[in-house]
């Protein structure tokens, strides 16, 4: 008699009473941790962004750390962090506010443009049968262009307007370029010691090489997108690159929705200029996304489209802004961690 082929067992029959109240626990410990974020929003994202400002900083304070003692070198980079940046925020930011509410003239001049038009195409629909409603399509189309517009410069003068929050960032940054180490033994010591080094290199990779990486892409789609729409004399170029930018700090289809606003956008200007602007943003997009973006993600994140897609969903719905930023490498941090192969990008 041949042996009985072995069956493996059925989820459910391994499922105990102390596994499905293991699954309660964690499933429980995630909605409080979700509850927790969405309540110190302000917070969580003060001390994100400091940390993504120190770890950029180190670099600089690393190479300074060869003739300086640590600590003037850090002053030192702050210092010039803090000059730098006051002097884009004079500069640019006041000329990208500018531009921001000419755009916002010009476009609700152009949307309420269309409205003889959208009766045209009515009546000649109507004409052949055929009833139709533009009203809607158009004012959905005039809240959705505007609404995108007037967030982008919101955020931006929420961003340059927050001194103090600013201050403070730069202020936590500044400890933790001094203090960190010391502070990240602190956490390490909650977890066993033999999983220190695959804890650090496994968020080193996967959340401040990501943040480091899609920072470097926002800079190379934004100053490309300005130097384009420069050559094609493109009306508020600086505020127009700006959107494309920021729109491109959202993974996935953060670069699609930006472009695709800001052709919508040149159309008002001219319809060939906005088929030129779509030519070339598109162009820019592939060359971001098949050149630089492969070798700028090569050792961080390895995720699944469809991972990545539900992360933001999720992340939008428990935190807004900052959980559309945080998604994505928290994401990646628990699919490497726990050798999610489903999870991962083929290839």
């Amino acid at each position: 008699m041949k042996e009985q082929e072995r069956i493996p067992p059925n989820f459910w029959n391994m499922l105990s009473n102390l596994a499905l109240v293991r699954f309660l626990l964690l499933f429980a410990s995630g909605w409080a941790g979700l509850q927790l974020l969405a309540y110190f929003e302000t917070a969580v994202a003060v001390f994100t962004i400091a940390a993504l400002v120190a770890f950029l900083l180190n670099y600089p304070v690393r190479t300074l750390q060869r003739f300086l003692p640590r600590s003037l070198a850090v002053a030192l980079v702050v210092l010039l962090a803090i000059l730098v940046f006051g002097g884009l925020t004079v500069t640019l930011g006041v000329t990208l506010l500018s531009q921001g509410q000419q755009l916002i003239d010009s476009l609700t001049e152009f949307v309420n443009a269309l409205a003889p038009l959208s009766d045209r195409i009515e009546a000649f629909l109507r004409a052949r049968n055929l009833q139709v409603n533009l009203r809607v399509i158009e004012e959905q189309l005039r809240n959705q262009a505007l609404s995108g517009v007037v967030w982008s410069i919101a955020f931006l003068q929420v961003f340059l307007t927050n001194l103090l929050n600013l201050i403070l960032i730069m202020v936590v940054a500044s400890f933790m370029l001094l203090d960190g180490e010391r502070l990240w033994l602190l956490v390490l010591k909650f977890i066993p010691r033999h999983l220190h080094r695959r804890l650090s290199l496994t968020i080193e990779r996967n959340f401040l090489g990501f943040f480091q990486a899609q920072i470097l892409l926002m800079l190379f789609l934004t100053t490309a997108s300005f130097g384009i729409f420069l050559v094609l004399d493109v009306r508020f170029p600086l505020i127009l690159a700006f959107i494309i930018g920021l729109f491109d700090l959202v993974p996935g289809i953060g670069a699609t929705l930006g472009i695709s606003l800001v052709c919508f956008i040149v159309l008002s200007q001219n319809v060939w200029l906005a088929l030129k602007v779509l030519a070339a943003c598109i162009v820019l997009q592939q060359i971001q996304d098949n050149f630089i973006h492969p070798r700028l993600m090569q050792n961080s994140l390895n995720l699944n489209p469809v991972v990545v897609f539900f992360a933001l969903l999720v992340g939008a719905r428990a935190a807004g802004l900052l959980g559309i930023f945080l998604a994505i490498p928290l994401a990646g941090v628990i699919v490497s961690w726990f050798e999610i192969e489903e999870m991962q990008a083929e290839g």
